[in-house]
């Protein structure tokens, strides 16, 4: 039906623990989902509190952005989830968040497709509800909020609640007035602890107070720390009656500013309206010589991509949003590139092997040398060095050594030297 942002502050209003409450309150219709995604910068706190470390924290946000820089963030998404709901039908997903805030840098460019992705999960049946912590609202994932159809912010009813909560309230409401949907979306979460009503809180920030949470240490411990969420006393508790109240209010927020946010409908035709106040009957417009339709060509359908076998594209195709998920928790992570093995050390008693000399296929004696063709020494058959031939550019015709060993020096009969290289006469 909607995104739904719960944003928290200082102080530790309870904001993790507030949507944990709406995931599990949420009211679902048959066919239709709840996904609770941690956003928080600085963290996320679900699978080391309600889920008491049961799972291993390779699930989760910081998965995503390596596989939205690959372009797999629509398919990743999915294999990332834990299903929370009692009865394990995967109605209740959770999307856990960062395991370390250095992490957060990273997601710089993808809290906005992010965004994107989530919204274009409603018509696959799923509603989705944000957990923004204590820093989610601002900085580059201001999107979030921006974006949000509701942005339920959690406030304890204690004057040092209150406080804290003013001033980023006001920054909060005057960036969705300038750059979010308008600030209508905001409304408050109240912890009831201190002595402040919910109504004498609506008129002292000019909110609306979407639900009034007990303050049930108790029954809170159990979102917060874990426990047992089937139990028939934390389902029939204040707690959760009050989460569910709190979604519908929710939910009934979102359907009033989408009516307001709608188009309006068309204007009414003047001749209708005139028609109306005489009681006449509208005459119809004079007939309109109807031309045919003029075709038009349409564009070849584009031809689906085939990578070469053995190729790796650059670019992936978009991958399809479905219903069908994985739950949890898991498969192994999908794009997260295998780590390469750490290089051996290079022994230092093993010595660098020679360069080979040029061959030359001419022995000392003007005799032809055979190599074997993995390039042998270059040797006669008699083990003496055979120097190097100077290189034939084509400018000065050589003449090739002597290949018979009776053939008699120029200057008389001298002893053969291999470096010695015969021009013609």
């Amino acid at each position: 039906m909607a995104v739904i942002a719960v944003a928290g502050g200082p102080g530790a209003p309870g904001a993790t623990t507030a949507a944990l409450a709406l995931l599990l309150a949420w009211p679902l219709e048959p066919g239709r989902r709840v996904l609770l995604v941690e956003a928080d910068p600085d963290g996320g706190a679900v699978l080391a509190g309600a889920l008491e470390g049961r799972v291993d924290a390779v699930y989760g946000l910081r998965n995503l952005a390596v596989a939205d820089r690959r372009g797999l963030l629509a398919a990743t998404i999915w294999e990332q989830l834990i299903d929370l709901s009692p009865e394990g039908t995967a109605e209740r997903l959770l999307l856990p968040g960062l395991t370390d805030p250095t992490q957060a840098p990273g997601l710089a460019y993808t809290w906005e497709p992010l965004v994107d992705l989530l919204h274009g999960l409603e018509p696959q049946g799923y509603d989705v509800i944000v957990d923004l912590g204590r820093s989610g609202a601002t900085g580059v994932s201001a999107v979030l909020a921006r974006r949000a159809d509701v942005v339920a912010v959690t406030v304890r009813t204690t004057l040092r609640g209150l406080s804290s909560a003013r001033p980023r309230l006001s920054a909060l409401a005057e960036d969705l007035a300038t750059a979010g949907t308008g600030v209508d979306a905001l409304g408050l979460l109240l912890v009831a602890e201190g002595p402040y009503s919910g109504p004498e809180v609506s008129r002292e920030f000019g909110l609306p107070v979407l639900g009034l949470l007990p303050h049930a240490t108790r029954t809170a411990r159990v979102l917060s720390d874990g426990g047992d969420i089937t139990d028939r006393r934390f389902i029939r508790s204040e707690l959760m009656r009050t989460a569910r109240s709190a979604a519908d209010e929710v939910q009934l927020l979102v359907r009033r500013r989408r009516q307001r946010l709608a188009p309006t409908a068309a204007p009414v035709p003047a001749q209708l309206t005139a028609a109306a106040r005489t009681g006449t009957q509208p005459q119809p417009p004079a007939a309109v010589h109807a031309q045919p339709p003029v075709p038009t060509p349409q564009a070849a359908s584009p031809t689906a991509y085939r990578p070469v076998e053995g190729e790796q594209p650059s670019y992936s195709p978009p991958q399809p949003v479905g219903p069908v998920i994985t739950t949890g928790p898991v498969a192994p992570l999908a794009g997260l590139a295998p780590q390469p093995a750490a290089p051996a050390p290079f022994p230092g008693h093993v010595q660098q092997p020679q360069q080979s000399q040029p061959q030359s296929p001419y022995g000392p004696q003007g005799g032809y040398v055979a190599y074997d063709q993995q390039g042998g020494a270059p040797y006669d058959q008699q083990g003496a060095y055979v120097r190097p031939e100077p290189e034939d550019d084509g400018r000065y015709p050589l003449q090739q050594p002597a290949v018979t060993p009776d053939q008699t020096h120029p200057n008389g009969p001298q002893p053969y030297n291999p470096g010695e290289v015969l021009r013609a006469r």
